[in-house]
């Protein structure tokens, strides 16, 4: 019991953690992981996240996000429009993994929304920071910043697959 509250506790807010980092980059890692059956997602209304469909529409959507993120008139994180779809990847991200731990989802909603907002305000603050601190291009901080991104969110799914 003490595991799966644990379990909850970690996996929901770091997916939303990283939603406010990179917003489609966890949903492609979901999607994966529900299309190669390690998120028991059937019978559930998050069943469409395992097609291949949303394989395709969310890898895409990440691996642009990647890219865009590196022009230099990418918006930032914390301005409106990309936060608020930060917040809601991440409450939706939140809700379906919840599902799948079959938990309520409105605490799944609640805890990826606040791990969402905590992702883009810390990943932004730490971002500027380090570009002034170290002297680097920022595409350079930010492609480490994928890296933890991807990693982060393959962490989290393997939590709550496991």
């Amino acid at each position: 019991m003490l595991i799966a509250i644990l379990s909850w506790l970690l996996a929901i807010p770091l997916l939303g953690v990283t939603t406010g980092l990179r917003a489609m980059t966890p949903m492609a890692v979901l999607c994966w992981f529900a299309y190669l059956g390690y998120l028991p997602l059937e019978g559930t209304w998050a069943a469409w996240m395992a097609s291949a469909t949303a394989v395709v529409v969310f890898t895409v959507l990440a691996l642009a996000e990647i890219v865009a993120d590196k022009l230099p008139r990418a918006p930032d994180r914390i301005s409106l429009g990309p936060l608020t779809a930060r917040l809601v990847f991440g409450g939706l991200i939140g809700s379906i993994a919840a599902t799948a731990m079959i938990g309520p989802g409105l605490e799944g909603v609640l805890l990826g929304v606040v791990g969402a907002a905590l992702g883009a305000f810390a990943g932004f603050m730490i971002r500027r920071d380090m570009v002034e601190r170290i002297g680097c291009a920022e595409w350079k901080v930010a492609l480490v910043e994928d890296l933890i991104a991807v990693a982060c969110a393959g962490f989290a799914m393997h939590v709550v697959t496991n």
